[in-house]
């Protein structure tokens, strides 16, 4: 990536070798200069400098090949920047009590704490466990892994502990929902039976009883009959959330989205993290490089469709209300945003919550989704949930 700025010192009349330009790589990896332009500036100039009568030439190479780096958005440096895997190696794992827990305070708000996470890592030279400020394990600090904080970034760490992060800067992978799974009860597909609009469409391939016997009857011979299969009409859109929180309800939800595959004809579904945002995907070992839009999306399937989502709606109340809150990535207009023009775009709409509904009172976020959905629009994923649930949608 230094070879155009070795070109430009060339260019520049500064004899530069090959071997200097090796050296400056080698200090770069070495970490002489991490994230500190002035010092990657200071690196340069003391390598591959060897007469003060360069200095102003180096200078001129220097601004050609890196002028606009300070103009890049913090959060497109947060978004790019590889954070040392050493870092965040678990070597060790901060237990609190709940009065210890009690003393710390939060950051003050996602803004804060994105603006502090920034300021932080351009600071940060190393390495640290158990402290309360830097990027770091077992500490107190709001970022990094297997500390504690109540309200910070989680980095580097293979799973929930406290749920209480606002953003977690990992990249995860989840599989797909098996639509073979066998049912452990039938109660959830005799409950999707509600929603049913039969309609006889497609080939003429079902044997007519009746109509072959009355017409075998008039003529004398035997004359089949026959008529498209009955099927049920319904249309409906699955949205299913894969976010790390769902992990103890993927059984159920498998058995809810095998039962939908068997009884809708004219089912469609998409996987989400979280919350709705700007890309959705089919298959979750491909969500990074083959999302599809949401808005086409929602210009494709019209609003005769059933609109449902899967989930338990708890994350943090950012990746709801705010630009940049969600999981994974930058997000550019928040998710209640497009929940609203999911609600707008499909009337018929309802959001089924595997967790237990006498929770939902003490999650921030189940209660704001409710909000943009409609409390009666959110349905617990038991018998009479379901139930209720389709109602809403006939």
């Amino acid at each position: 990536m230094f070879l155009p700025f070795f070109d430009n010192l060339r260019n520049a009349g500064i004899p530069v070798s090959l071997r200097e330009f090796l050296a400056f790589l080698e200090g770069m990896k070495k970490g002489l200069a991490t994230y500190d332009i002035e010092a990657f500036y200071f690196l340069a100039r003391t390598i591959m400098v060897k007469d003060e009568r360069h200095l102003d030439k180096f200078d001129r190479a220097f601004a050609a090949s890196f002028s606009g780096l300070d103009a890049i958005p913090p959060q497109a440096v947060m978004d790019a920047v590889d954070i040392p895997e050493d870092w965040l190696r678990k070597q060790a794992e901060k237990h609190l009590t709940e009065a210890e827990k009690a003393e710390i305070e939060a950051m003050g708000g996602f803004d804060k704490l994105m603006e502090t996470l920034r300021k932080r890592l351009e600071g940060q030279k190393g390495r640290h466990e158990g402290g309360s400020k830097w990027m770091g394990t077992a500490g107190t600090s709001p970022f990094g892994a297997y500390g504690y904080n109540p309200e910070g970034v989680r980095a580097g760490q293979s799973e929930s502990r406290h749920q209480r992060a606002v953003k977690v800067w990992d990249k995860r992978e989840f599989r797909n929902l098996d639509d073979t799974v066998e049912l452990g009860t039938r109660n959830i597909k005799v409950a999707l039976k509600r929603l049913r609009k039969w309609a006889r469409d497609g080939a003429a391939e079902e044997l007519d009883l009746n109509e072959t016997i009355r017409k075998t009857a008039e003529n004398g011979y035997l004359d089949v009959k026959t008529r498209p299969e009955r099927r049920n009409a319904v249309k409906v859109l699955l949205f299913l959330d894969v976010g790390g929180s769902m992990d103890p309800h993927i059984k159920v939800v498998e058995e809810l989205f095998s039962a939908a595959k068997s009884e809708f004809k004219h089912m469609e579904h998409f996987y989400i993290h979280n919350c709705l945002y700007e890309g959705v995907w089919r298959d979750n070992r491909r969500r990074h490089n083959a999302q599809i839009s949401t808005a086409e999306i929602l210009r494709t399937y019209g609003s005769d469709y059933k609109c449902i989502f899967v989930g338990d709606a708890s994350m943090s109340p950012y990746e709801i209300a705010f630009a940049g809150g969600a999981n994974e990535h930058w997000n550019a207009e928040s998710g209640e945003t497009w929940l609203i023009r999911a609600r707008e775009q499909w009337p018929n709409h309802v959001w089924i919550n595997p967790l237990a509904e006498r929770y939902w009172p003490y999650t921030q976020s189940i209660q704001m989704i409710q909000g943009i959905f409609g409390a009666d629009r959110m349905v617990p994923m038991t018998l009479s949930g379901i139930e209720r649930g389709m109602k809403e949608l006939t």
